[in-house]
């Protein structure tokens, strides 16, 4: 299709992953939810699992992981996706199971699940969505939130001195289970090289966990 004088197109220049959801957007103006979502998607199609996909979010801006992804998506308590990943994997093995949380979800509230998981050498696939605040509840400030970052309660900026350093998520599951073979990526959203991140579990030459930096508006 083309306007009155004006050459069009020869060819598409995007389509739209057929694992993403047709729908409008919810998201605040900025939020790159929507961007790693079309990502999640993107591979999805790209490895052929949507039917044999099952994804499970957490409470916070993840949760709406079930509005836009086109897969069997299970909705487990605040920082308990881990746990029920498990459960959902080993019972059925044959699935691509796959946890999206938030910083305050995995970093806070479910540290100790990730952890363990990660040590048990759960074969899931980990989405980590770090905005580095609570965006829904308010901005406050998160496990991830950087040193001199100004959130509403730290208003002059993240100080160690009084609140102590940002949890470095990554580097942390690394050096934790590095013996059992978990491989994690980390990428800023707008990278171009960000989908080589994400590839289903279930090879040890495949990243297991995904660690997005998102700003938060």
């Amino acid at each position: 299709m083309s306007l009155p004088g004006k050459v069009g197109f020869s060819k598409a220049v995007y389509t739209r992953p057929r694992s993403l959801v047709d729908v409008k957007s919810h998201f605040c103006p900025g939020c790159h939810h929507g961007t790693i979502h079309k990502i999640v998607a993107e591979c999805i199609d790209r490895y052929g699992v949507r039917e044999k996909t099952i994804g499970v979010a957490c409470v916070g801006c993840s949760v709406f992981l079930y509005d836009y992804i086109d897969v069997d998506v299970v909705e487990s308590p605040h920082g308990r996706a881990p746990a029920v990943a498990t459960g959902v994997k080993r019972a059925q093995p044959d699935k691509f199971v796959f946890t999206y949380q938030g910083d305050g979800d995995l970093a806070a509230i479910g540290t100790s699940e990730i952890i363990h998981a990660a040590n048990r050498g759960e074969n899931l696939s980990v989405i980590f969505v770090n905005n580095t605040t609570y965006g829904m509840t308010g901005g406050q400030m998160a496990p991830t939130t950087m040193l001199g970052q100004k959130t509403s309660t730290t208003p002059y900026g993240r100080d160690f001195r009084s609140d102590g350093y940002p949890i470095r998520m990554a580097e942390l599951l690394t050096n934790e289970v590095s013996s059992h073979g978990l491989l994690l990526c980390q990428s800023v959203t707008t990278s171009p090289e960000r989908r080589q991140c994400h590839r289903p579990a279930g090879s040890s030459s495949w990243p297991a966990a995904v660690a997005h930096r998102s700003p938060c508006n």
